[in-house]
């Protein structure tokens, strides 16, 4: 998980483009994502499947100790899914399953 978390950070980076070389910015990037203690970030994510697209806005917070919340929003009917990792497990939690929270 923390992976795809580098990845999209490092995604987010290289498409905002940096003024210095791109060797640079990659491993400035790295140095940061690994000495933080936490972070949040925010985007959009569009998912293609043969024809279809789906859109999703993205919540996701990290701490240290591999402490996850991922927040996933269907724009187009607003059907939320949520993926926590803690140290007692991963769970993940749908609209259905939140009522009685």
């Amino acid at each position: 998980m923390k992976k795809l978390i580098m990845f999209l950070l490092l995604g987010c980076l290289v498409l905002t483009g940096c003024s210095f070389g791109k060797k640079d910015a990659l491993e400035e990037f790295k140095k940061k994502v690994e000495n933080s203690n936490s972070y949040y970030i925010e985007g959009q994510m569009d998912i293609v499947n043969n024809e279809d697209t789906y859109n999703y806005n993205v919540e996701v917070s990290y701490k240290k100790d591999d402490n996850y919340l991922v927040k996933l929003n269907n724009i187009s009917n607003n059907h939320e899914q949520i993926i926590l990792r803690n140290k007692d497990g991963v769970y993940v939690m749908t609209h259905k399953s939140m009522q009685f929270l």
